[in-house]
């Protein structure tokens, strides 16, 4: 079930009478002439979109390494023990699987809802945290994730590292087209993320002097993994 909004009218009637305004009737969505973001870096083909990702992979900190599902579990073996040893965590996925990817053989702990607090104890002392992109953005370098029962936020967020999985079919231009997708989403699906991630590498700060500092209050290192899956 979609989720409900509670106090809606009461909020936003708190929010118009402290800003001396009258409480709207209704709400209107503009209608742009000009949508300069609807044709940024569309056209492209999904090799060209893979290019620019790897160039942006670049910038963010972020290695990028392609290869097929025929080949993936040996790119994967070969990133983890890049990462050293330790523990891995992974999204409870289907598309694991349909990609070609044995998290068995690589000792991947599972997230399972019905473990309740040990997912995060597990994720907490991971190593290595697996997930799989649903859009990637080409022009920022950024994995989106969606969140839900079997997709844990703490995957990505807890572990020293950070592997994603990217089908090549879910590169996208920006995140415009991400944007677009979930606005599709929140009119048809029955079940709506819990919340919805935009990762875009490592994790880094420049708030001190503006000094980018990578690895601060997440995974201090990232690899996208581009599976051909086409």
């Amino acid at each position: 079930m979609k989720g409900t909004i509670y106090n809606k009218d009461s909020f936003i009637s708190n929010i118009s009478k402290n800003l001396s305004r009258e409480m709207p009737s209704t709400v209107e969505i503009p209608e742009w002439k000009f949508r300069p973001q609807d044709k940024t870096l569309t056209g492209l083909s999904q090799d060209e979109l893979l290019d620019i990702l790897k160039q942006q992979c670049e910038f963010i900190h972020t290695d990028l390494v392609v290869t097929t599902s025929q080949d993936v579990n040996k790119t994967l073996t070969d990133v983890i023990a890049k990462y050293g040893k330790g523990e891995i965590i992974a999204t409870n996925d289907k598309r694991y699987a349909d990609l070609g990817i044995d998290l068995a053989q690589h000792g991947a702990f599972i997230w399972d809802e019905a473990k309740g607090a040990e997912n995060l104890h597990v994720a907490e002392r991971a190593n290595v945290g697996i997930t799989i992109s649903e859009q990637t953005l080409a022009e920022s370098g950024t994995v989106v994730l969606y969140a839900h029962k079997g997709i844990g936020r703490s995957v990505s967020l807890l572990p020293a590292t950070y592997i994603a999985i990217v089908p090549k079919s879910t590169i996208v231009p920006r995140f415009t087209q991400a944007a677009q997708e979930m606005n599709k989403m929140m009119k048809e699906a029955s079940h709506f993320p819990t919340c919805i991630n935009l990762i875009t590498g490592p994790s880094n700060s420049a708030d001190i002097e503006m000094k980018l500092v990578v690895g601060v209050h997440g995974p201090i290192k990232a690899t996208y993994i581009v599976i051909d899956d086409k």
